[in-house]
């Protein structure tokens, strides 16, 4: 993942396949980096959900919303706390449906558990080290 300054306080992340998203500080239509990490959690565990439900029947809903506190800690830091993961999904009437309602506690509960990289890494911590890299002048 790329990151580049487009101007104070505006970036354009770019991944290897050339998709784009513009992020910022929250006085325009970007993205804040805290949104995107909400994004992050619920579009991979949607993603985990979707998959398996989607083989028994095609959802007549399926949304997720994904919500948390930005808080300052103890130590003074910025960080978020209550993430909340909810899925309202629906399935059309008949056995196909009935199959995909049954198997989706099971799916949301997988994903929360072992699939979803985003919330897993979240859950778990994981060390960021951030380096300067010298250019030349």
């Amino acid at each position: 993942m790329d990151i580049e300054r487009t101007s104070v306080g505006r970036y354009v992340a770019r991944n290897v396949r050339g998709g784009s998203i513009s992020i910022g500080m929250g006085d325009d239509d970007s993205f804040t980096p805290v949104e995107l990490l909400l994004a992050a959690i619920g579009g991979c565990t949607a993603i985990d959900v979707d998959l398996v439900t989607s083989r028994r029947a095609e959802p007549s809903e399926f949304t997720v919303k994904v919500t948390g506190d930005k808080i300052r800690d103890e130590a003074g830091g910025n960080r978020m706390e209550n993430l909340r993961v909810e899925f309202v999904v629906a399935f059309p009437d008949g056995e196909a449906g009935d199959a995909a309602r049954e198997v989706l506690p099971r799916s949301v509960q997988m994903s929360h558990d072992r699939l979803c990289t985003v919330s897993r890494t979240v859950e778990l911590g994981s060390p960021v080290s951030t380096v300067i890299v010298p250019r030349p002048s």
